[in-house]
């Protein structure tokens, strides 16, 4: 929600000078947030008087003695609550970036209040009465289709979340809804500090056998930075990936990985199996609560599957088509670390090393081999670059607005007409106090109101291997795509162009908002574009076209197998939301039992995949982790049009800016997608590229 000039005399009146930083509007260039402002102390009472604020424009809402209308109730409930909303993005975001014990604890202090506060909202009688008088005139109103879509969703979050109930079972709602914004912050805190607990300390140099040279590097810089001897790997991303890749010493890849498959699961004051379970039961209570059969049915309603039902069979559909594959795979890389080293069972600390080593056989190519070419800064202005050519953009370094962390650079995003169309935030490097990951956030809603088109403030938030003392930042492939990936959420909402904040940018459908991040990975493969940025950070030689043709054979190395493990994680989603939770007393077990179908290593009994499962028991995915295979049967088939015109081409980008990154939610996903591809997608796209169609 965003406040507008028409609808803020309540909270006009309430400013003054003797405000928090928070509470006042920022005069800073872009509106930017005023990081080094801001103190911890602020945030608990800000909270307090911002929700005071929006309580106020609710109630004048409510209070109106005129006829309900599509503009004194529905828009002016969309355009409230803008101090409430924008201090939260900040908080929240800062708690994932740049937390500490502190913020942690202030979030279990407020998380109770936004809790109640939604509730206080979307169980306000009057306010609903008020809604449903114009949602059933919706007929006879001359709505606009994005006036349309926010009457059907302001409806929508009422009904479909206890509007309708009782009053005991709003109270019983309430209650719940609190629970779950508590467990779910402790859930986090607790993988978190599992991650920062865990250290390898190595101070015998054999040890280090097999691993990159910058690998070993940032370990040392580690153990220098403690005061210690040898070398130091953590469980963060950039240590943790090159040391199961590529150190020789089976033993050590062993304890990290248990290390790293233990999370929350230690039986210790971090431990969140009972949290697991209490949110799981939590989630079908309220379902239940609601109407629906399970968690599953609440949230996919408002999806492009539409209900369990079809999520499973999508699953299972891929899963058929993967699993002779995967199967395949994993016996020819079990007789290749055999016939290497004598392997008889492969482990899953086996899998990484044994993966790269069959991937130099066949194609001759390695990340070590690669990274030179993929310098941070060259590879992020690449894809400047490449935004630049599809859709008009130029990024500018920018140093005259705050940042949270040193580390962070922030641009400003123009179009071709001069005109700025967001700030951008990147923040690439991990540290203490920053979870592990990559994502996109937003510090500020794009939205248009009194002939303003507010711009948003977008931010990238990554784990990449950081610069040592003799090299620059140089990225793997995978973390090369990995920042494509999230810039292309970055463009989803840098790029947003509709009226109402709830509609803009990444608010789509969970099933569809990862078509423009996954989509723009397809650049990554595409020699015109590695072109480029792709060079050699001594030489400035761009990368050899043999290595980009290696890059583009292997693409589909080991899909199979990639292909199950992703599937396996929408498959556990599915087991705790999209049936009856109640009798299940054991994680593990339970565990064993989701993996049955996809199992291909093992199980490793001291370590649990539910316990560290951040996107669907912290993040919003819960019974949406199988939106990743689904978008990417859209990407699949939309970069096929690409392809088929040409990987720049204007006529396609300009279509895919204006009918998929600039609407938002404003209409179906599926229209959307038809307005840009002229029909429904196929999933043969995915089949061919993942190398799965016989």
């Amino acid at each position: 929600m965003c406040n507008t000039p028409s609808y803020v005399s309540a909270q006009a009146l309430t400013y003054s000078k003797n405000m928090s930083v928070l509470l006042q509007k920022f005069s800073t260039p872009y509106n930017t947030a005023p990081f080094s402002k801001i103190k911890n102390e602020d945030y608990l009472p800000a909270f307090k008087e911002a929700i005071g604020l929006a309580k106020a424009e609710i109630e004048v809402i409510t209070k109106n003695t005129n006829a309900p209308t599509f503009e004194n109730t529905i828009e002016a409930l969309e355009f409230s609550g803008e101090t409430l909303d924008r201090l939260s993005n900040i908080f929240f975001n800062l708690n994932s970036a740049e937390t500490s014990d502190e913020m942690q604890k202030i979030a279990q202090e407020v998380s109770p209040l936004l809790s109640e506060f939604g509730n206080d909202i979307s169980l306000n009688p009057e306010l609903f009465a008020r809604i449903k008088r114009v949602y059933v005139q919706k007929e006879q109103l001359k709505l606009t289709t994005e006036q349309q879509m926010l009457l059907e969703k302001k409806y929508k979050s009422f009904s479909r979340n206890g509007a309708n109930l009782p009053e005991d079972k709003k109270e019983k709602l309430r209650e719940i809804d609190k629970t779950l914004s508590k467990l779910s912050l402790q859930f986090g805190e607790h993988v978190l500090a599992e991650t920062q607990a865990f250290q390898l300390h190595i101070t015998n140099e054999k040890d280090l056998g097999g691993l990159p040279e910058g690998s070993i590097e940032a370990a040392r810089e580690l153990a220098k930075s403690q005061e210690k001897e040898g070398w130091i790997f953590t469980l963060d991303y950039p240590s943790y990936i090159p040391f199961m890749t590529y150190a020789d010493n089976r033993e050590l890849r062993k304890k990290m990985a248990l290390a790293f498959g233990a999370k929350g699961f230690q039986n210790n004051t971090h431990d969140n199996q009972k949290i697991v379970l209490e949110i799981a039961n939590l989630r079908f209570e309220r379902a239940n609560l609601l109407g629906y059969t399970t968690h599953a049915d609440f949230v996919l309603e408002e999806r492009m599957a539409k209900n369990p039902t079809t999520v499973k069979a999508f699953l299972h559909d891929l899963l058929d088509k993967a699993k002779p594959a995967a199967q395949k795979e994993f016996a020819e890389l079990s007789a290749f670390a055999k016939k290497l080293d004598g392997i008889e069972q492969l482990e899953k600390w086996d899998g990484a090393y044994y993966s790269e080593k069959l991937k130099q056989q066949l194609f001759n190519l390695d990340d070590e081999k690669l990274k030179p070419y993929f310098k941070l800064e060259n590879v992020l202005q690449g894809a400047f670059t490449i935004a630049g050519k599809l859709y008009g953009l130029q990024f500018k370094e920018i140093n005259n607005i705050d940042k949270y962390h040193p580390e962070v650079t922030t641009y400003e995003v123009t179009d071709e007409n001069g005109d700025l169309i967001a700030v951008f935030y990147a923040d690439f490097f991990p540290r203490k106090g920053k979870r592990n990951g990559a994502w996109m956030t937003s510090f500020k809603n794009q939205y248009r109101v009194n002939g303003i088109n507010e711009r948003p403030h977008i931010s990238n938030v990554c784990n990449f291997t950081k610069p040592t003392e003799t090299k620059p930042s140089l990225l793997t492939f995978n973390e090369v795509t990995t920042l494509f990936h999230e810039l292309g959420h970055g463009l989803h909402g840098m790029l947003a162009n509709t009226t109402y904040p709830s509609l803009s940018g990444t608010s789509v459908y969970w099933d569809f908002v990862e078509l423009p991040s996954q989509i723009f990975e397809n650049w990554c493969y595409e020699p015109e574009a590695l072109a480029l940025f792709a060079k050699h950070y001594q030489t400035g030689e761009v990368i050899p076209m043999e290595y980009v043709q290696k890059i583009k054979e292997s693409a589909s190395f080991q899909e199979g197998m990639a292909t199950l493990r992703q599937l396996s994680f929408g498959l556990l989603d599915m087991g705790w939301h999209g049936q009856n939770p109640t009798n299940i007393t054991d994680l593990k077990a339970f565990e064993i039992e989701q993996f049955s179908a996809t199992q291909l290593y093992p199980d490793v009994k001291e370590n649990a995949m539910s316990t560290s499962f951040s996107h669907i028991f912290q993040g919003g995915y819960s019974s949406g982790y199988y939106s990743y295979k689904w978008a990417e049967v859209l990407d699949a088939d939309a970069f096929e049009l690409f392809k088929e015109k040409g990987i720049f081409d204007k006529e396609t980008a300009t279509k895919f800016k204006d009918f998929i990154l600039s609407q938002g939610g404003t209409e179906h996903p599926m229209t959307l997608y038809k307005k840009f591809r002229g029909s429904e997608p196929k999933p043969d796209a995915l089949l061919k590229r993942a190398g799965l169609l016989k």
